[in-house]
């Protein structure tokens, strides 16, 4: 409802600019007004205030010059005129939902929420975690890797990251729901030296991506 008074008022706004400018012919200052009370009473008919009775030109109708039949008369065609622009914006309404609702019937989208609490592996030396979903009957992914980089002290590198590592995998379809088999496949990539055991100096390496170990679920 706000939303809605609030795109009237800025109409408004913008057309009483246009009228107070004095630039626009009579025809079309005409029309102009003619829309700004039609504007005006739809809007006072969704905010249930009173309807205000006006004639061709847009003007109040003075009740005391004008009879009271003129004023009923004139009240039901404002009154229908409202109604017809109600039934109108509905039918919008409506048929916007229905297109939503086709499109998304047409192609669904799913989601998988992961939340990564903690990693039992003992590595001793920093590490990327890969996570991923698979598809072992083709094999191949059928997703982008979710990557958390990994510390040699058992915590993430991000420590402000502690107990806030989520993911969302998005965009699964109705393709990937026919699927027989999803495995979530965890990867994990030690970043290091070349040798755990390399104590000499003169062989010291550092920075090195190595494959450590590799965990996935049957089945999704």
């Amino acid at each position: 409802m706000f939303r809605s008074v609030r795109h009237m008022i800025y109409d408004l706004i913008e057309w009483r600019s246009q009228i107070l400018s004095g630039t626009l012919p009579q025809d079309e200052l005409k029309e102009l007004k003619k829309k700004v009370t039609a504007k005006i009473d739809y809007g006072n008919r969704i905010l249930d205030l009173d309807l205000v009775v006006r004639d061709e030109d847009g003007n109040i109708l003075d009740p005391e010059q004008t009879s009271t039949i003129s004023l009923f008369r004139a009240h039901e065609i404002a009154s229908k005129q409202v109604e017809e622009r109600l039934q109108e914006e509905k039918s919008q309404k409506q048929n916007i939902d229905i297109n939503r609702q086709a499109k998304f019937a047409a192609t669904p989208s799913f989601a998988l929420f992961v939340n990564l609490k903690n990693v039992v592996c003992k590595i001793g030396e920093d590490a990327e975690v890969l996570m991923s979903l698979y598809d072992p009957l083709e094999s191949k992914f059928i997703s982008e890797n979710y990557l958390v980089r990994w510390s040699s002290c058992g915590l993430p590198k991000d420590i402000d990251r502690l107990h806030n590592l989520r993911a969302v995998f998005t965009d699964l379809g109705s393709k990937d729901l026919k699927r027989e088999k999803i495995s979530f496949v965890c990867q994990i990539v030690r970043v290091g030296r070349m040798e755990l055991r390399d104590n000499n100096t003169r062989k010291l390496t550092s920075g090195l991506r190595r494959p450590f170990g590799v965990a996935g679920t049957p089945g999704l």
